[in-house]
């Protein structure tokens, strides 16, 4: 059944859970997430990335995700992640998302702040929510997929982390109903162990008292997962390392057939589908089982 990610947090908030938001620019790995969710009975968010037009437009996938999210048995939010511009935005209102992110994070804060609450009020007259972003998610690689501020290490990375009192400024004026927030998480591969600063996630909760977003979720231990949720994360973005593990099963069986003349397309996707749920199955445990 579809939902928005106002509906869909309340669930985790009620639950002390997060919920899993996972990038599926294929129809393998949306089939993979999804029969993931029913088989453990947990709500999830299915995501399209803007900068994921370029391996399919989101006009084409929209109506697939839409119509397996009416049709799955556990509560599935179709979510817009990392919409950069209002045209963005506004497209996937139109296409029947129910929920967008919008990011302006790069901008100056009072940009951030106008334009975010401008996508929010087109946004909640359509009974869509919205997610905002406020400091930086960090990257490791610029061609990691989502941007972020790229950074070699950790050293200076904390003057970009989201501030409490600015989150709860940017809540108020904003009218957001989810925050992403900037602690130490950064989108790609990891190039070496994250640095998070999990009690800011607590000091933020307690200011805007509202959901708070997890990006760059790939390669955080299922210890720090736990804290974070603990402290008030509730939805958790997720794809490079899933999408690597389909990767590497497609290898692993190719390297395998003797037979290199009788590879077939289909078996290669059911290969990557496999693998792909295996890894989500993994994830879905440690954030929305106790």
């Amino acid at each position: 059944m579809l939902v928005n990610l106002k509906e869909i947090t309340q669930i985790a908030e009620q639950g002390g859970f997060a919920i899993g938001a996972f990038n599926a620019p294929n129809l393998e790995t949306l089939m993979a997430v999804i029969s993931s969710a029913e088989e453990l009975n947990c709500p999830v968010i299915l995501q399209h990335a803007q900068v994921h037009n370029a391996l399919i437009p989101i006009e084409t996938i929209a109506p697939i995700m839409l119509d397996l999210g009416k049709k799955a048995s556990v509560p599935i939010c179709v979510h817009l992640d990392h919409g950069t511009d209002y045209e963005e935005c506004m497209k996937a209102l139109r296409l029947g998302f129910t929920s967008i992110m919008f990011d302006a994070s790069g901008a100056p804060y009072e940009e951030n702040v106008l334009k975010t609450k401008e996508v929010v009020k087109a946004a909640h007259s359509m009974g869509v929510s919205v997610e905002g972003e406020l400091g930086h998610i960090f990257s490791f690689d610029a061609g990691s997929g989502e941007g972020g501020k790229i950074i070699n290490d950790y050293q200076s990375a904390s003057d970009s982390y989201t501030d409490p009192d600015t989150a709860k400024d940017f809540v108020e004026r904003t009218s957001v109903d989810a925050l992403a927030i900037a602690f130490g998480t950064a989108h790609g591969i990891y190039k070496m162990k994250p640095v998070l600063d999990l009690n800011r996630i607590a000091l933020i909760k307690e200011k805007t008292n509202i959901p708070l977003v997890m990006h760059g979720g790939s390669g955080v231990s299922d210890d720090e997962f736990r804290r974070a949720i603990k402290n008030g994360i509730r939805k958790i973005n997720y794809y490079t390392y899933m999408a690597v593990d389909g990767a590497n099963a497609v290898i692993r069986f190719l390297d395998k057939k003797t037979d290199k003349d009788n590879i077939q397309y289909h078996d290669i996707a059911i290969t990557a589908q496999a693998a792909i749920k295996e890894h989500v199955l993994k994830a879905m445990k440690v954030f929305c089982m106790k």
